[in-house]
């Protein structure tokens, strides 16, 4: 259902951009918060302000090139509509004022090919610049076009409840259209984006959303029956219940992660999942005593890395204004870290992944270089192997998945085993 057009729909769109352009929060939490004050906004109304406002934060520069010298949070939205949306003037017209038809028609119609390669992209100056130096300039503008796209809707089927075709056509009998994913053995890509939190096979644990590329993680960690397995930063727990499912609810899965907030969110999706062989915790810090006892115990560690996040900006795209040189520094300091704290955790034998959902070779390979140059004791295992016993075909020693390639967020994993 399409939402009515009118002044005060995108006067509310309005009011969320300039919240949004001031990137005190993510632009998630600040568009949520937005919905829950303002209530009389239907389901299709919110659908029109969340997708108009993400589209400015997708398009920023670009956009603001096209206001030529006259932006406002005004204007970038008519811009938006008119150019990421196609829509007509005659579509505009509810608020579209007669001053603004000429301006908006010569925006519009500004080629692209005008555009600095950064601005073309709609990518800061710095983060174009290392990902042209990654990859070249033309694979950077085919990977911007992808991130400046919003996200389709992913599925994990949780295998101890049920299975991938049985998911699909119960899903179809109710009218949600979905096919299986490409890559991971237990995704599904939906067509459309219908609201499932009221959905019976959501509320009884059947099915959790999460993106296809961050399902290959459990597959490359490969937890078996029995064993002792950390997910050192856990977060709200999709990876957690994957790899529960992958035990076979069966060992000792600890949940680990410093905030009590993403913690309390894995509280109701483990009761939904019928795990019980998860144990959550907060920790304070990458050396905190709760890791500290478990010391050469375990067998297999997680460690999905806090980093940039800058392989999601399609479903996160204010964090390509919101990061900068100097943070993505910090947090490589972090990642190397963690992943030295991860390292002290597994037996002989046992295995670490080291993942991120970043696309910058500072946060995953110099990562991985770093760790084994200091680290003897461990080995690189290629992705490819490991992906290829759950019947995953990809290429390299490391996993990398790119958007525009891959049709995933990005992705960056490596398979690290402590020789016995």
């Amino acid at each position: 259902m399409k939402a009515r057009f009118t002044p005060a729909l995108f006067a509310h769109a309005e009011t969320v951009l300039g919240q949004l352009l001031r990137f005190d929060h993510p632009a998630d939490a600040v568009v949520s918060r937005y919905f829950r004050e303002n209530r009389q906004l239907g389901h299709a109304d919110r659908a029109f302000v969340a997708e108009t406002v993400f589209a400015v934060l997708r398009r920023g520069r670009s956009l603001e090139a096209r206001c030529a010298g006259q932006i406002s949070d005004r204007r970038l939205l008519l811009v938006a509509l008119a150019v990421t949306r196609g829509w007509s003037q005659r579509e505009l017209a509810p608020v579209l004022k007669a001053s603004e038809e000429e301006w908006l028609a010569a925006a519009k119609s500004m080629p692209e090919t005008d555009f600095a390669p950064a601005v073309r992209c709609d990518l800061p100056d710095w983060l174009y610049e290392r990902l042209a130096a990654q990859f070249g300039a033309d694979e950077v503008l085919a990977l911007s076009r992808t991130l400046n796209q919003p996200a389709p809707l992913d599925l994990r089927v949780n295998t101890l409840k049920s299975n991938r075709d049985a998911v699909l056509e119960r899903l179809a009998a109710d009218g949600i259209e979905g096919v299986a994913g490409t890559l991971s053995p237990t995704a599904i890509r939906l067509r459309e984006k219908p609201a499932l939190a009221k959905h019976p096979l959501f509320l009884e644990g059947a099915f959790e959303v999460q993106d296809e590329g961050s399902q290959l993680l459990g597959y490359l960690l490969e937890p078996k029956r029995g064993e002792m397995v950390v997910d050192l930063c856990a977060g709200a727990g999709g990876k957690t219940l994957l790899l529960g499912a992958l035990m076979k609810n069966t060992g000792r899965l600890y949940a680990f992660d410093v905030s009590d907030k993403r913690l309390g969110n894995l509280k109701p999706r483990l009761a939904r999942s019928g795990l019980s062989n998860v144990h959550p915790a907060r920790i304070e810090h990458e050396r905190d005593t709760k890791i500290k006892r478990l010391a050469g115990k375990v067998d297999r560690v997680l460690v999905d890395a806090p980093c940039s996040g800058l392989g999601t900006l399609r479903r996160n795209p204010d964090l390509k204004w919101r990061q900068s040189e100097a943070s993505v520094a910090e947090l490589t300091v972090k990642q190397a870290s963690i992943l030295a704290a991860a390292a002290k955790l597994v037996r002989p034998g046992g295995r670490v992944v080291y993942a991120t959902c970043s696309l910058l070779t500072a946060e995953n390979d110099a990562i991985i270089e770093a760790f084994l140059a200091s680290h003897p004791d461990f080995e690189l295992v290629p992705a490819s192997t490991v992906l290829a016993r759950h019947g995953v075909s990809l290429e390299g020693d490391l996993l990398r998945l790119l958007p525009h390639q891959h049709l995933t967020d990005g992705f960056f994993a490596a398979v690290l085993d402590k020789k016995a």
